[in-house]
């Protein structure tokens, strides 16, 4: 096997890095900016987005719907993951929200894929994900001092969308074969939107037509939902999905390298350490992939 990264591979970590910019984009927001509802207009947003460009492309057909309670799965999946997401970090804080939720993702992706899919993960996958999981618990330790809290419910809540970000990878994995991914993002995410959309008609949104506000929506929408998940589903069609999550690991490390450059935290030794071992992890599993072995 060649030994350079992997198109899809690479089309997921672009997605993963693009993901990685909701927390800066979310912390520039205007002042009355709700996390559940910056969600729901994300998913509003992206999901219009997705679904006119693929029907501009002409890649609606019927048989984007031949698995009808896939597709409900997957977008009930991408709604529940923006509610317990935003709700974990609100409860426990970013630091610990953001680890369990992203840091689960890929236990949860492989456990669902060997329990539902008789898939079990590789050596590759196991090394990089206990290389990138460990880089994630060193990444996120409280600095000396710090007076944060775990809350259980928040913890469970970011054990919740680690889960159904899991799953809606391998929903949308399910539902590729014979059809376009442009396509069956598109539908999984217009479904999810409307799943969040009453969260829009019962708080104030006047901070989202204020130029910063706009420019934040705009952003999460196109750039950080709508491009990263086609980018997303076009590196599923050849990537497997315990892998793409493993890879998706690259959001957090975003988010911590964004922090330090554009929030100016404060890069200390531990965060240092943490963000090369996430680093090495994915590049041990982006190099030379390894295929899965289905058991008998």
């Amino acid at each position: 096997m060649s030994k350079n990264i992997s198109y899809g591979t690479l089309l997921i970590l672009i997605a993963a890095i693009l993901w990685g910019t909701t927390g800066t984009s979310q912390a520039l927001a205007p002042l009355g900016a709700h996390p559940l509802t910056i969600g729901a207009l994300r998913l509003a947003v992206g999901g219009s987005a997705l679904l006119l460009f693929a029907l501009i492309r002409g890649q609606i057909t019927r048989d984007c719907f031949r698995r009808p309670v896939v597709t409900l799965v997957a977008a009930l999946l991408v709604a529940t993951y923006q509610i317990s997401f935003f709700k974990a970090v609100g409860a426990t804080g970013v630091a610990v929200g953001t680890m369990v939720a992203i840091g689960s993702g890929p236990l949860f992706a492989g456990l669902f894929a060997l329990i539902f899919h008789r898939e079990r993960p590789d050596r590759r996958w196991l090394i990089a994900t206990a290389l990138a999981l460990a880089g994630l618990r060193v990444l996120f330790i409280p600095a000396p001092g710090s007076t944060t809290q775990i809350n259980s419910t928040g913890v469970l809540l970011a054990l919740l969308a680690g889960a159904s970000y899991a799953g809606y990878a391998l929903s949308l994995k399910h539902l590729l074969p014979g059809n376009s991914s442009d396509a069956i993002i598109a539908i999984v995410f217009t479904l999810g939107g409307l799943l969040l959309s009453p969260f829009l008609f019962h708080t104030d949104l006047h901070w989202a037509i204020e130029p910063g506000g706009l420019l934040v929506v705009s952003h999460l929408g196109l750039i950080a939902t709508a491009l990263a998940y086609l980018l997303f589903a076009r590196g599923l069609q050849s990537v497997p999905a315990v892998h793409a999550v493993t890879l998706s690991l690259a959001e957090p490390l975003t988010a911590a390298t964004l922090g330090i450059i554009v929030l100016k935290e404060q890069l200390t030794l531990t965060a240092a350490i943490g963000m090369a071992l996430v680093l090495v992890g994915l590049i041990v599993l982006g190099m030379n992939r390894s295929r899965f072995r289905l058991t008998a």
